[in-house]
């Protein structure tokens, strides 16, 4: 067979078979993806070394990936950017701002998924980060992410993120609502910024105790308030808030010793845990937080009128 008759008999039958595959190994590469698929939350700091002031999630405590056919779609992941699709292709997808573009470029290989984002600023302006790394793995333990920052380049930041419904939730204890008489009244308190904070709570009746708590800045603005109840159930209570009257985020009491109060929620992205505190001397304090670790976020207050 003459080479100009064997090509044009070949190649043909070439082309019907390379045609089909690179959709098929795209469609394959994308089914690996989809356990990334959906809202991850932050459960614990595996960075090794770390002291515990410093636990914490190394991006944001919840974010989503949306997996779409050779593409992850980000929302939530710290840049401030939304819905910014990432191709597995290694093609770079830039977002302009104001003062910079940013870049970010990707891959999906043996398992993990990873991406870079990298920041150029307009001539003249130095100064900040200058590109972001971060990867994602699944393993039994839940989504492993691991974050680079540079500058400054340094240790990688290692946690682990699950999906709500794999959060366990933690064991009750067993409470009644008298049990909590002692944070009824007004609580008042300053902040660091000077701005004033209230929480004002009803004393317990009927299985519950009902609460609201306001920010006044030091303008005499009220800049946030939240409505608060804790509630009798199953033997248990449970802590309720609604800052700014959103939807409602609950958190099961797990601990009351003395005059301490410990509720918490793993399944929330923060804070995950709240303590209520009364001191010897009649002082209340609130702390915000995570399970474990990092540095809690604290409010202290005096009883209205008191010294």
């Amino acid at each position: 067979m003459h080479l100009h008759t064997w090509l044009a008999t070949i190649l043909p039958l070439l082309a019907t078979l390379i045609a089909p595959l690179a959709p098929s190994v795209l469609t394959a590469q994308t089914d690996g993806l989809r356990a990334l698929d959906g809202e991850w939350i932050y459960v614990e700091d595996r960075t090794e070394g770390r002291a515990l002031d410093r636990l914490g999630p190394p991006m944001s405590s919840k974010f989503t990936m949306r997996v779409e056919e050779g593409v992850v779609i980000l929302n939530g992941h710290g840049s401030g950017h939304r819905d910014v699709r990432v191709a597995i292709d290694g093609s770079v997808t830039e977002v302009k701002e104001p003062k910079r573009t940013v870049r970010y470029h990707g891959s999906w290989k043996d398992g993990l998924f990873e991406y870079e984002v990298h920041f150029e600023k307009e001539s003249g302006n130095s100064g900040g980060i200058g590109l972001i790394r971060r990867s994602f793995r699944m393993t039994p333990d839940g989504l492993v992410v691991r974050v680079a920052v540079d500058p400054p380049a340094g240790q990688d930041s290692v946690a682990i993120y699950r999906q709500a419904q794999d959060i366990p939730l933690p064991a009750a204890a067993k409470a009644t609502i008298g049990d909590l008489g002692w944070l009824s009244g007004a609580w008042v308190g300053t902040r660091s910024t000077g701005s004033s904070v209230e929480e004002r709570w009803t004393p317990p009746l009927g299985g519950a105790m009902l609460a609201v708590s306001r920010t006044v800045n030091t303008s005499g603005k009220m800049v946030a308030f939240e409505y608060l109840r804790i509630v009798e159930r199953d033997g248990g209570l449970v802590y309720v808030a609604q800052p700014g009257g959103a939807k409602a985020t609950e958190f099961v009491l797990t601990e009351l010793s003395g005059k301490r109060a410990v509720f918490d929620n793993p399944r929330h992205d923060h804070p995950k845990r709240i303590v209520y505190e009364l001191s010897a001397e009649g002082g209340l304090s609130a702390t915000i937080g995570q399970l474990k670790g990092g540095t809690p976020r604290r409010f202290d207050f005096k009883a209205e009128g008191g010294k």
